[in-house]
């Protein structure tokens, strides 16, 4: 008789703005009951996540899955690879960057069943001042964003692009040295990404070649531009063409570096935190296992 895995799912209640309350219903419907032992807990506060896993894995979960945005998926994630165990992935945020660039599906019944296949690959993660990252971490206005959003009551899409437009209008660029596998770069950025994964989610892409397998990060520097400029950059965010734009630069590396003129706000898989003016950034070749089409 084969054994049944046990299987974990974190639910993140307040991700991407829908309710959740139906989920463990759905999945009880659509997974494997021959496969799995099924198992829900749904976080409390930030950080929980973290501590949920620590307590599956010691009680012998093998699979855990993030149901929600990416920075649930980080939080989750972080402890999967330490441990060494299992990733899946139920997108349930405003952006779910990692998830479509693995082509999870974004229909909650599919990417249910997904989970009953265990196709199971290896991808590469990142570290940025020794903070675990999955997708896209950086400095600049993105950080800037993630930081006013994170005061924003209402989470989703709509008050997230809303928000960008109003802080787009004062944001001043920053001056950053970047040293990239042992080459020293000054630039004036608007916003300075390392991308695991081409994008940051809702299909808006940073680096449309970046892969999670190269064992390389994408350095992306979006450069100051005037406001009349903002509709070219959305669009070749949009179109996946920021490789053609004179608005991007983008360094490929292993080993990076970023100083800056003070310590401020940094966003890593979109969550904000306080970081000092000197950042490492180091690529982790193929550390974390994940349930993919």
């Amino acid at each position: 008789m084969q054994l049944k895995t046990n299987i974990l799912f974190v639910i993140n209640p307040i991700s991407g703005g829908k309710a959740k309350s139906r989920i463990p219903a759905l999945i009880d419907k659509y997974l494997d009951k021959e496969k799995f032992n099924a198992n829900f807990r749904f976080t409390e506060f930030v950080g929980h996540a973290t501590e949920i896993v620590e307590e599956a894995i010691s009680k012998n979960f093998e699979v855990i899955v993030a149901a929600g945005g990416d920075g649930t998926i980080n939080e989750v994630a972080a402890k999967v690879m330490q441990h060494q165990k299992i990733l899946g992935v139920l997108p349930l945020g405003s952006g779910n960057g990692l998830a479509r660039f693995l082509n999870i599906p974004q229909n909650l019944k599919d990417a249910i069943l997904l989970l009953n296949e265990l196709k199971i690959e290896n991808i590469d993660s990142a570290s940025f001042n020794n903070k675990c990252f999955f997708n896209i971490a950086g400095v600049g206005f993105d950080a800037h964003l993630s930081a006013a959003f994170s005061h924003d009551k209402k989470r989703g899409l709509a008050g997230y692009v809303k928000l960008a437009f109003k802080e787009v209008m004062n944001y001043k660029a920053d001056v950053y040295q970047l040293n990239i596998d042992g080459v020293d770069y000054i630039r004036k950025a608007f916003a300075v990404s390392i991308a695991n994964s081409s994008q940051y989610g809702n299909n808006v892409y940073i680096s449309p070649n970046a892969s999670v397998k190269d064992g390389l990060l994408d350095v992306c520097i979006i450069k100051p531009f005037p406001i009349l400029k903002l509709p070219a950059l959305s669009y070749v965010l949009y179109t996946g063409k920021a490789e053609t734009s004179d608005l991007i630069e983008i360094i490929k590396g292993k080993n990076i570096k970023i100083t800056r003129a003070a310590g401020g706000p940094v966003h890593v898989d979109g969550e904000p935190l306080q970081m000092g003016k000197e950042i490492e950034i180091l690529v982790k070749p193929l550390s974390l296992k994940v349930i993919v089409p």
